[in-house]
């Protein structure tokens, strides 16, 4: 049973609240900034009857002035109205079902219907992530949503902003709070804690008091989410554009450590000057950073998931087993490898849901770093070296290591590279211990099975 002062905080946030409305005159969005097919949406729901408000990110980002990668919009109409009304539409979710509209061009428009905050945040079961398939009010569904500036409403009928709890004050604040009781919120859902960083690196803003103990004294709750959520969470920031900004956020509320356990032995929190590997990490992510930043702004494709992973292990690997301040010949490498790949499949491996070819390009890639590292000369590298189908990939994997590790300027053109981008970074031949094919003595094609050549047919069938 809930405490009394917990049982107070429940009847205070069920009770019924007044909104504050934000005129036109008062705010900075107009309905030219909205998508169009967001306000076809809009404009549809409310000739059928139902009212339709853009919600969540999109009135944020507009209200900074920024562009909203996603219009999301909520709705009173149920699930099952919206499907009737747009037929370009589909149902997902399981926790609470949500409608994706499609346009042209693979444009998806979501729309949930208004949800109950009562049986998932106040009176319901004791649990992370408890059910929650109610439907509610335009207050209720402003009050269970993560953050206060992500709980606001824009209708376009009137054009004004309807603010529950106080959203756009934190907004023109720069403050990040997490809506209601910070500490009961996390406890149901501790992912909340990896979204408030993410937004106050992303929007340079503060974390508020409350909101900042809550997240300190519960990062270890993450490991009770669903690893999946957590690796798709994670992504999100590393490709962010400001995952160095996060690092640090991340890093003094303990979420880096709960995420990468194995770092905790690595960096010493209370060294003065700050440890090396945590100076090294930092800049690694100022590289990603980088990277990513250019990549977007000239339409190139940012690099795989598996190499922001073999980036944020570098100091680890080389803390732990000197992987690139040692030299090592080819069998001793080869056994350190599967040292590495093991302690990866036995930590991040399960604890992130990371998939097998993921863990292996990691580790790949990683050796290479090790074998360029050790193999450079006065001139670069050695032919034999330059001639391995891994050389492209783990020549880019080398400079991104070097922008960090010395401030040497990873070259802008390397990464367009469209070779690059497709390099293969399997394990050296002497590494991977594979015989090797005979391309002149290949096995011969199979026939296919209806052809000039083939006499019956297959199962029974002829040509």
């Amino acid at each position: 049973m809930d405490s009394l002062p917990e049982q107070t905080a429940a009847i205070a946030q069920t009770a019924p609240i007044t909104a504050r409305i934000i005129l036109p005159e008062d705010h900075p969005i107009t309905p030219e900034q909205i998508d169009r097919d967001a306000l076809f949406v809009l404009k549809k729901l409310a000739h059928a009857g139902f009212s339709g408000y853009l919600v969540g990110g999109g009135v944020r980002d507009l209200y900074l002035g920024k562009a909203p990668k996603d219009f999301d919009i909520s709705t009173d109409a149920r699930p099952g109205q919206l499907r009737k009304l747009f037929a370009n539409s589909n149902t997902i979710g399981r926790r609470f079902r949500l409608v994706q509209v499609f346009f042209k061009g693979g444009k998806t428009i979501e729309i949930s219907t208004l949800r109950s905050l009562s049986e998932h945040d106040m009176d319901g079961p004791e649990e992370v992530l408890a059910a929650n398939n109610t439907f509610g009010t335009l207050s209720e569904d402003a009050r269970r949503r993560d953050l206060t500036i992500n709980s606001l409403f824009y209708e376009i009928e009137k054009g004004t902003i309807i603010d529950y709890v106080d959203g756009t004050s934190d907004l023109e604040n720069g403050i990040i709070r997490i809506a209601g009781d910070p500490a009961r919120r996390i406890g149901r859902d501790p992912v909340r804690m990896m979204r408030a960083i993410r937004h106050a690196a992303r929007n340079n803003f503060l974390i508020e008091t409350e909101t900042w103990k809550a997240i300190c004294s519960h990062s270890d709750k993450l490991c009770l989410c669903p690893p999946s959520r957590l690796r798709d969470e994670l992504l999100k920031d590393l490709y962010d554009g400001v995952s160095a900004q996060w690092f640090q956020l991340a890093y003094d509320s303990g979420i880096f450590f709960s995420l990468f356990p194995f770092y905790r032995k690595i960096f010493v929190k209370a060294s003065d000057p700050p440890h090396a590997s945590k100076n090294l990490l930092t800049r690694i992510f100022q590289t990603i950073d980088r990277a990513n930043t250019l990549a977007v702004s000239r339409h190139i494709h940012r690099q795989p998931d598996y190499f922001l992973f073999a980036l944020l292990l570098i100091p680890w690997v080389d803390g732990r087993w000197q992987l690139f301040s040692e030299f090592r010949k080819s069998n001793a490498l080869f056994q350190l490898a599967a040292q590495i790949r093991d302690e990866i499949d036995r930590t991040i491996g399960v604890s992130l849901n990371l998939r097998r070819s993921l863990r292996q390009e990691t580790v790949n890639l990683l050796v290479n770093l090790a074998l360029l590292l050790h193999n450079k000369e006065a001139n670069g590298w050695p032919k034999w070296l330059k001639r391995k189908s891994y050389y492209a990939r783990a020549q880019l994997f080398y400079r991104f290591y070097m922008e960090a590790l010395t401030g040497e300027s990873l070259d802008d053109e390397l990464l367009s590279s469209n070779s690059i981008a497709q390099a293969k970074t399997a394990l050296p031949p002497q590494l991977a211990q594979t015989e090797t094919v005979d391309k002149t003595h290949s096995a011969p094609k199979c026939k296919p099975s209806f052809s000039n050549k083939t006499k019956g047919g297959i199962f029974g069938f002829k040509k």
